[in-house]
């Protein structure tokens, strides 16, 4: 399998110089094997800086880029594999599944094409090659009827009163169309259950939570009294029994105990559907102490390929996922805590200069541009080192120190919280303690064996106090398997 063949052992060594090489990648490819592909990427670097001509070497380091959501860096590590060797088939593997996880269908489709030439026979290869072709005819179809429904929300067509509660279902219903304590006390119960909440139920909370959002500014700006605290909680992906043990350890949502969850609710964990519209409930039922922020992944292109979508469509309909996604569009894309912390989802800015007001006057009600402050908002990441530099996700920026020490300076603010970023420790403070990160999927993927945590801010003081969980047990059901097979596939 793919898998099993994931980093190749390469040809022998010609010379003391690559010989080094060579031991330098075995040892990346052992890190590689248990996981830890930081330590991967480390060693294959080093491999490559002795013999920068070996394709294997950034072919390997391409997947181990792949692994850890690089995917502008594996993007052109697979490129220069194939560069160095246009007969080596899994640098054109490689560079498929980078273009396939930022969406460049058409940049995918060629290169899976390639392969096929040169493996005729190869049933995966094969299988890869009319997926992609599929994904690239529908989006053409999609392209073609969107300025038609451009104006017309999926809302327009349903016939929500009309809609029947089976005498079979014994699940949670709203009480006269609102969402109650009890309500969400037993759809969070039903949902541990692995039941399904009646569609009906669901599209009524999806038009309330649609009205709710779409009054919102695209900066929210919420005040802490002295004596108030707030949860803020980083990536939860899917993850709804990791979710459920927050609740357990930090206490339910409430007027007293408010929560900002920071974006990316969906997509890799097998539970987006329940994370989602367990946060859209607590939405409706606090609406001025439980805030939602937009993530990279309540986007289409990311839902289509990390398995949201799928799972949606699997678990009700293409038309409810329609209705999910003008929902997303609406979620407010940052957050300031008494004039002083900034929460997003991604990052800083790919421009020096920008305020507040511009975030604030962004209009939002679509799906995020290739570049500018929306883009930036969701992708970019926080570097070591000053100024800023190419995304290692092929979109957006990173930012280094000066950058976000002169956007706090300029704003009057105090420094930053941001998730988008898996950590081993659920958290990391950078940039000089200007720069916070917090991401609370733990086991990430059920493999990257991260810790999750959340932070408290008080109104007293606004300092960061970090709590850190382990991944819980969650039901035998495989990550992704709502995903579209290709990019699993492709990510191999």
């Amino acid at each position: 399998a793919e898998e099993e063949r994931a980093v190749e052992a390469g040809g022998e060594p010609t010379s003391n110089k690559e010989k080094t090489a060579e031991e330098l990648k075995e040892q990346a490819n052992e890190y590689f094997r248990v996981k830890d592909y930081d330590h991967a990427v480390q060693y294959y670097t080093q491999a490559i800086d002795l013999s920068p001509d070996t394709a294997i070497y950034y072919g390997n380091r391409s997947l181990a880029y792949l692994r850890t959501e690089c995917y502008g860096y594996a993007l052109a590590d697979a490129s220069r594999a194939i560069q160095l060797d246009a007969k080596y088939i899994k640098g054109y593997y490689r560079r498929a599944a980078s273009n396939m996880a930022l969406g460049k269908l058409k940049a995918a489709l060629k290169d899976y094409e390639t392969v096929v030439k040169v493996r005729p026979h190869d049933k995966d290869a094969q299988m890869k090659f009319q997926e992609c072709n599929k994904l690239v005819r529908q989006k053409a179809f999609e392209r073609a009827i969107a300025c038609e429904q451009h104006n017309r929300s999926v809302v327009d067509s349903l016939d929500i009163e009309g809609m029947t509660i089976e005498d079979e279902y014994t699940g949670p219903q709203l009480q006269d169309g609102n969402v109650t304590v009890d309500f969400m006390l037993e759809l969070m119960q039903f949902y541990k259950d692995q039941k399904k909440l009646h569609r009906k139920c669901l599209y009524q909370m999806l038009v309330q939570v649609k009205d709710i959002l779409s009054k919102l500014p695209s900066l929210v700006e919420v005040s802490l009294e002295k004596s108030q605290q707030v949860t803020v909680c980083g990536d939860t992906h899917g993850q709804f029994y990791d979710l459920m043990n927050i609740f357990h350890l930090n206490g339910l949502p409430s007027e007293n105990n408010p929560y900002i969850f920071n974006g990316d609710f969906v997509d890799r964990g097998s539970f987006s559907v329940e994370v989602i519209v367990t946060l859209f409930g607590f939405k409706l039922l606090y609406p001025a102490h439980f805030h939602l922020l937009r993530g990279n992944h309540e986007t289409d292109t990311m839902n289509q390929m990390y398995g949201f979508e799928g799972e949606v469509k699997a678990k009700y309909s293409a038309q409810m996922f329609q209705l999910f996604s003008e929902v997303f569009q609406w979620l407010p894309l940052a957050m300031c805590v008494n004039q002083r912390v900034l929460i997003m989802h991604g990052g800083l800015f790919s421009e020096d200069g920008v305020t507040l007001d511009q975030i604030r006057n962004i209009e939002r009600n679509r799906q995020p541009p290739d570049s500018g402050p929306m883009c930036d908002l969701l992708w970019s990441d926080p570097q070591p080192q000053d100024g800023r530099s190419t995304s290692k996700r092929g979109v957006s920026c990173q930012f280094g120190p000066d950058v976000t020490h002169q956007f706090l300076e300029e704003n009057g603010l105090d420094y930053i919280i941001r998730s988008h970023e898996v950590k081993p420790e659920g958290y990391e403070v950078s940039h000089n303690g200007l720069c916070v990160t917090v991401f609370s999927a733990p086991n990430y993927c059920d493999q990257m064996g991260n810790k999750g945590a959340y932070i408290h801010l008080s109104g007293s003081d606004l300092k960061p106090k970090f709590h850190q969980f382990e991944a819980v047990p969650h039901p035998n059901v495989k990550p992704m398997m709502y995903a579209n097979s290709l990019l699993q596939m492709g990510m191999m």
